[in-house]
Order: structure tokens, then C-alpha cells, then sequence
């Protein structure tokens, strides 16, 4: 039978495709008529080379029409008639190839239904495919499906007993968006129950179980991982990251200790410089610093990260020398090399120097931060007309990134008390873009310093209503009715509903605390007042643990608290204010 030579290269080219490429939900685009939530993020194997079995399908000029078709459709963006198509194909002639290029066409498209059936197809038409029996495991369980994956994530794992742990780790990997926890939990465990000396099959039930909220259980299996294999950084990482739950020092001395038999682990000294610095041991994280540097002194991401560190633990001198070395090593990302050679000069009062490392970041996710902060020095030098008219002209991609310099150009005016200027400022910019959130949130503070409450309250309710997921707005709208003792039982509903958003916001923390305590629930309040102050030791938050210790007799801790709190915020107007309220 004679083809013509154009739909035989179509064909066999939309077969080949079918043999090559694989079938991952990270290549998918967006299309149309979604069936369900996309699927889930999930590293397929590669599989091993090997030859699919495959029907005795002739080429015939139908099916050549079909697949030519299907491939046309797909090129002029109509998925739903490629995806038809194809899954006519794969049901016509059962051909492993067909049936995955459907499965392809129709995940990307967004039609789990159809890739489901297809999926179902190929894994028939090919049953040792690991590739087949993974897409059909992760399709279902997209669609909450954890009984039927079951047997071929079973299946799945015993298939390659070689690379077990591999697989164990995808599967975390795979499940770990699915709503349900305990369900995953429990699955997971089931799972790993023929594999109790498999290293990763420990940590991964470690992991569902600390995401399930178990944590004993987590505990003890990420113990037991490593155990099996006791020079796993991974695995220790994980340990101290559930000792920390407890408390920053029972992950210390465990790093520590880990340290000590394996000297040679680099993310494990970096995460316990890190630990240190929170704990704000410096010496000894300095030391780590050191050992880091000589361990590795060409590279340049060890480099950054311990420069990094030694900002936070203010060693700004070593910071400097850290980040100028890094520069010379050709960091990936020199421009933030850069940004943060500036902010360490700002620190060390170098402003010279910081605004000339400022001006030489010209593109990259700082660029924004590094006009703002240097519009910031200028402002501090008495500048403040030269600094807004930098914000003003510096080149922008983007209205997003106007939005930004808008933003910052109003917190200067903020800093110099110039509140009216900046609520004409926002409002200017709101009127173009009148449901841009940040903008309505930002008019909405300036509108507090003006006690315009009922722009307050309508900046943020219409905030809340186009994003309902915006915790600090209804911290903001909370706290502002908290902070004037008035509707303090909605204040409380509406911090309450932050909390929820934000559970680890040191801000809404300190929102919760303070609402507690206008409702005379002194005790809850310190609670949430210092675990906010130990998150954040804001002078804000060091007013209100201030005042809720003195108002309890604890004037003393009170003092102490206002006291450390000032030497680092002098010119901190709430701060002031309480202290003057109860110990002028």
C-alpha cells in the first residue's frame, strides 16, 4: 500500500514522541476546561532501555488520518479535540505508544479523566513499564484515590528492589499534596512495612508522619533511618528538625554531636551555624564559619551562605569579606552579592560604599530592594526630595515593580512623619489600580496615621474580599479595633482568622496576644506575646509584653524588656509612648 510520504513522517514522528518523551506532570501547560485540580508534582524514574511489546496494528491510511489529526489539533491549541482523538487511537489499537502519547496529550491538558483511561490503556498494554504503573499511581491519587493506587504503588516499589530507596523518596514526593495526612500517613507506613532495613523507607514514613502531626512517630523513624545509615546528613537534618519543635538547644547538642563522628558534613555544619546563630552563640558559630571556609574555599555557595550568616549574627566585617570573596569565585547570582555588600556597609555606616554597591544592581530580584535602600540612605543624609525623585525615575519592566517604588517612596514619607504625603501618594497610585492589594493594604496603614478609620476599615474589608487569603488584613483591621479597645470581640475573630492563615506570624502573634489581653485574659496574652517577642523582638511587640508584665506586677522584667528593646529602637514612637504611660 502506497502512504504519502508526508503523513508517513507525521505518524512515525507522533510515534517516536510517544517512545521518548516522558509523561510528567512538570511539562504540562495550561489549557482550557480543566477537569479536576492539577495533578500532583512527582519525579518519575527514568526507566531502563527496554522494548515494549507491541500489537500487530497495520499502518492503515485511517489510522495515519487519525494521528495526523490528533497532532494538527494539538498544534492549533484544540486539546479537547487532540485528546479525543488520541484516546480513540489508544483504545483502537492498544499500542503502548499511543496510548502513552494520550496519556501525555491529555495530562497536559488538563483532562485527568482521560488520562486516567489512557493511562489504564498503556499499563495493559504494557505491564512491566514502572513508567505506566507511576502515572497511573499519580493520576489517582490526584483524584484521592489512595486505595486503588495502593497496589501499584506496591507493585511500583517491588519492581526495582535495587533502587527501593529511590522510589520510597518519590513517593513521599508524590503524595505529600494530598489533603488528607493521616490517610497518607497511614498508607506510607502500610508501604514500608516489608522494608524495615531500607534507610529511606524509615524517613519517609518520618516524614508523612511529622506532616500527619504524629511526632513521636516521626521522631523514631527518622532515628531508626539513621540508624540504619548514620552518615546521612539528610536524615540528621530531619532529626533536628524535630528535636527543634522541642527546644533550639536539644537540636544543638544533637548537630553537635553528629559533628563530631562526621566531621566531613557540610549541610549539617551549615544548619548548625544556622541553629547557633538563633540561639545567638556567636563565638561558636564563628568558629563553624571558619571550618566551612577552609573546608571549601572554592565554593562560592558555601561562600554565601556564610556570609549570609555572619549577617545575622552582625559579624559584619567577616560578612564583607565573605561576599567580596564570593564575587571573585563568580557567584551564579552577582547582583545579589552586590545588594547585600550594600546593606553590610549601611550597617557598618559606610554609606558611600553601600550606595555604590547599591547602584550596581541592575537587574535580578533585588533590583527593587537595592533602589529602595538606597533612596533610604539619601533620605537619612536630610535628602529626602533627591530620594524620592531616585524612586521616582528608576527604570522599572513592570507595573508591579512601579507599584513597588511607589511603596517604597511612601514609607520614606512615613519615616519623616509626612503621613498626609503618603496617604495622597497611595491614593494617586490606588486610583489606577484600584484592586491591587498591596496598594489597598499600604493606603489603608497610611489611613490609620490619619485616623481615617473608615478608609481603614474599606481599604481592608475590600482587600479581604478579592483575597481572602491575605492574612494581614484581617490582623490589620483586627488589631486596629484591638488596639482602640473597640468590637474587640470581632478584633478577635478576625485575628483569629489570621492565625489560621499565618500560624507562625510573630506580627499576628503579637496581635493575638494583644487582643487577649483588652479581653482581660492576661495569661493566654503572655503567652502569645512571648513567643512573638522570641520570634520577632520587634519594639512593638516589646511594648506590649512590656505593659501586659507591668500591669501584672512584674515591673521588673517589664523595665528590662523596654530597656533592651530601646537600646536598639531609640526613636521607636509606640515604644516611647508606653514607657512614658507607666515609667516616666
Amino acid at each position: 500500500m502506497k502512504l504519502h510520504r508526508l503523513a508517513v513522517t507525521v505518524a512515525l514522528g507522533a510515534l517516536a514522541a510517544c517512545a521518548q518523551q516522558p509523561v510528567t506532570p512538570q511539562s504540562a501547560q495550561s489549557a482550557p476546561q480543566p477537569e479536576a485540580k492539577p495533578a500532583p508534582r512527582v519525579v518519575v524514574a527514568k526507566p531502563a532501555p527496554r522494548q515494549a511489546p507491541l500489537p500487530p496494528v497495520e499502518l492503515t491510511e485511517q489510522l495515519m488520518f487519525k494521528l495526523m489529526m490528533a497532532e494538527v489539533a494539538l498544534q492549533r491549541g484544540q486539546p479537547n479535540v487532540a485528546v479525543s482523538a488520541y484516546l480513540e487511537l489508544a483504545r483502537e489499537t492498544r499500542d503502548p505508544r499511543i496510548a502513552q502519547r494520550a496519556t501525555e496529550v491529555a495530562w497536559n491538558a488538563r483532562f485527568v479523566s482521560a488520562a486516567l483511561e489512557a493511562a489504564g490503556i498503556w499499563l495493559q498494554a504494557d505491564p512491566e513499564s514502572t513508567q505506566a504503573r507511576q502515572v497511573v499511581a499519580t493520576l489517582l491519587v490526584s483524584q484521592s484515590k489512595l486505595a486503588d493506587a495502593r497496589p501499584h504503588l506496591e507493585r511500583w516499589l517491588a519492581a526495582d528492589k535495587d533502587h527501593v530507596g529511590q522510589s520510597f523518596l518519590q513517593l513521599n514526593a508524590l503524595l505529600a499534596r494530598h489533603e488528607d495526612k493521616q490517610a497518607v500517613f497511614k498508607l506510607i507506613r502500610e508501604l514500608a512495612e516489608p522494608y524495615p532495613e531500607v534507610p529511606e523507607a524509615r524517613l519517609t514514613v518520618a516524614q508523612a508522619a511529622w506532616n500527619a502531626d504524629e511526632r513521636q512517630v516521626s521522631l523514631e523513624e527518622a532515628q531508626a533511618a539513621l540508624k540504619l545509615r548514620p552518615d546521612w546528613e539528610l536524615a540528621a537534618l530531619f532529626v533536628a528538625q524535630v528535636l527543634q519543635r522541642n527546644s533550639n538547644e536539644e537540636a544543638v547538642a544533637f548537630l553537635g554531636e553528629f559533628l563530631a563522628n562526621h566531621p566531613k558534613a557540610r549541610d549539617v555544619r551549615l544548619n548548625y551555624a544556622r541553629l547557633l546563630v538563633s540561639e545567638r552563640k556567636y563565638a561558636e558559630a564563628r568558629k563553624q564559619f571558619e571550618l566551612l571556609v577552609n573546608e571549601y574555599p572554592q565554593n562560592a555557595d558555601v561562600g554565601m551562605a556564610v556570609a549570609l550568616l555572619a549577617m545575622q549574627a552582625n559579624d559584619f566585617d567577616a560578612a564583607d569579606a565573605q561576599l567580596k570573596r564570593v564575587l571573585q569565585l563568580n557567584y551564579k547570582d552577582p547582583d545579589t552579592v552586590r545588594f547585600y555588600l550594600g546593606q553590610v556597609n549601611e550597617e557598618r555606616k559606610n554609606f558611600g560604599e553601600a550606595l555604590k554597591w547599591y547602584s550596581s544592581v541592575e537587574s535580578g530580584p533585588q533590583y527593587i530592594n537595592a533602589q529602595a535602600r538606597y533612596a533610604g540612605i539619601l533620605a537619612k543624609e536630610g535628602k529626602l526630595q533627591e530620594a524620592r525623585r531616585h524612586l521616582q525615575e528608576a527604570p522599572v519592566q513592570n507595573s508591579e515593580q512601579r507599584v513597588q517604588l511607589t511603596q517604597a517612596e511612601a514609607q520614606l514619607l512615613r519615616d519623616a512623619n509626612q503621613y498626609q504625603a503618603a496617604y495622597d501618594l497611595l491614593g494617586q497610585a490606588l486610583e489606577k489600580l484600584p484592586n491591587y492589594p498591596d496598594l489597598l493594604y499600604d493606603h489603608a496603614m497610611a489611613a490609620e496615621k490619619l485616623n481615617r478609620l473608615d478608609v481603614l476599615e474599606g481599604n481592608l474589608r475590600k482587600l479581604i474580599e478579592i483575597r481572602p487569603d491575605y492574612a494581614h488584613a484581617y490582623n490589620a483591621l483586627g488589631y486596629s479595633l484591638a488596639d482602640r479597645n473597640e468590637r474587640v470581640q470581632e478584633a478577635y475573630q478576625l485575628i483569629e482568622t489570621a492565625l489560621k492563615l499565618a500560624p507562625d506570624d510573630p506580627f499576628i502573634l503579637d496581635s493575638m496576644g494583644w487582643v487577649l489581653y483588652r479581653m482581660g485574659r492576661s495569661k493566654q496574652s503572655l503567652d502569645y506575646l512571648q513567643r512573638a517577642f522570641k520570634m520577632r523582638p520587634d519594639p512593638e511587640i516589646a511594648a506590649h509584653l512590656g505593659e501586659l508584665l507591668w500591669t501584672a506586677g512584674e515591673h521588673g522584667q517589664a523595665r528590662k524588656v523596654w530597656d533592651d528593646a530601646l537600646k536598639e529602637h531609640p526613636e521607636n514612637e509606640v515604644l516611647q509612648t508606653t514607657i512614658k504611660r507607666f515609667a516616666p
